[in-house]
């Protein structure tokens, strides 16, 4: 038996199946009302021993602390998920008292949360320090450091994991900010909205005057010099909800810091669709076009070959090593770089999806409905 000290692929299948099988339970016979448990509620107090027989297993080093095989993760993720399950069904009195643990850990992680900011916040735009939940980057330099905007806390935790601490920072931001658009007029509401007081602070550059009517538009307010990263990069999840989250995040940016767009400082995160694996060969892939052509290639000469395929339906789903290899490897990482062509073509563009005039947006709906291509209904 070969103990790994630093776990490994078979550890990152149980915490999965875990945190998924207790949110699961606890929303079935709802026992949680607010935001999903995160892993750490749920692991806190737990000990836990993996033993995975393999024949031919990959670890990280000579050492062999920690094990790579990619195959382990779904396998242990899918037993554990369902044995776990059917306990829970079984046990009914042992499952609530597992959720309630977990509660009482969320609820004591929230307040000494609540306790830091109380302690740190001078203001919104005052020198009251760097957010509490951003995990920030060991470099000084904004030349070599990048920021990640990841919605949801379970996805950020997997990338505060899974980064570079050197040069990456990940602020996770819990559900979907404020339309500012339908705010442009009322600053001082949009300040109000926690999650972006967290990403100005972050940030560090100020902010600039989204109101068009304001005869002084205070020029410079927000100011590129200051930022302390060289890349902005929003990561939601790929689907309808996670391109919602990115376009809220578009839109303040656009209204309230739009020289870090107009000056290439905003890029947007691609995580892969699907990973496809044959034995031990695994793949990203970002379409459905490019999941069946690659599925072709790796049937070669065989097309009744099996070929495993997992979508990724959040960023949640991937553990850290799959998310640093796919979507945050500088090296390996695909990302979308925002860049504006006309700026007033662009901001009525802003105005008519994410304003109040709704027979405007029906009718841009209306005369481009014919030309989308991906539709989630």
């Amino acid at each position: 038996m070969i103990r790994n000290k630093d776990g490994g692929t078979h550890m990152s299948g149980l915490r999965t199946a875990l945190t998924s099988s207790v949110n699961l339970y606890a929303k079935k016979k709802k026992l949680l009302k607010g935001d999903a448990l995160s892993g750490d509620d749920v692991r806190e107090g737990l000990a836990a021993v993996v033993s995975v027989k393999h024949p031919d297993p990959s670890f990280s080093s000579q050492t062999k602390d920690k094990l790579v095989s990619s195959e382990v993760t779904g396998i242990v993720q899918t037993i554990v998920y369902d044995k776990l399950g059917e306990f829970f069904e079984e046990n009914p009195s042992v499952a609530k008292q597992i959720v309630e643990k977990a509660l009482l850990a969320s609820k004591a992680r929230e307040a000494a949360r609540k306790a830091r900011d109380l302690t740190r916040r001078k203001g919104v735009l005052e020198g009251g320090g760097l957010p509490g939940k951003l995990a920030d980057c060991q470099s000084r330099d904004p030349r070599e450091c990048e920021v990640y905007l990841v919605e949801g806390d379970s996805a950020g935790g997997s990338a505060k994991t899974g980064r570079d601490r050197r040069i990456q920072a990940i602020l996770p931001l819990r559900g979907k900010i404020l339309n500012v658009e339908r705010q442009k007029h009322n600053a001082a509401k949009v300040f109000q909205n926690q999650e972006i007081q967290t990403m100005i602070r972050a940030l560090g550059a100020g902010v600039g005057n989204p109101d068009p009517d304001k005869e002084e538009q205070e020029e410079g307010v927000f100011d590129t010099s200051k930022l302390r990263y060289s890349k902005i990069i929003i990561m939601c999840d790929a689907d309808i909800d996670g391109a919602h989250i990115r376009t809220l995040m578009l839109t303040f940016l656009w209204r309230f810091m739009r020289p870090a767009i107009e000056e290439g400082y905003v890029f947007i995160a691609q995580p892969p669709l699907y990973q496809l694996t044959k034995g031990r060969v695994s793949k990203y892939v970002f379409s459905d076009e490019e999941r069946d052509s690659v599925t072709l290639e790796l049937q070669g000469d065989n097309p009744n070959a099996k070929i495993g395929i997992q979508r990724y339906k959040g960023l949640g789903e991937m553990n850290p090593e799959q998310l640093w290899d796919t979507t945050m490897n500088p090296m390996t990482r695909t990302m979308l770089k925002v860049t504006v062509q006309d700026a007033e073509a662009s901001d009525e563009l802003f105005e008519i999806l994410m304003g109040d005039d709704v027979p405007d947006r029906r009718a841009f709906i209306e005369k481009h409905a014919k030309e989308v291509t991906n539709l989630d209904i």
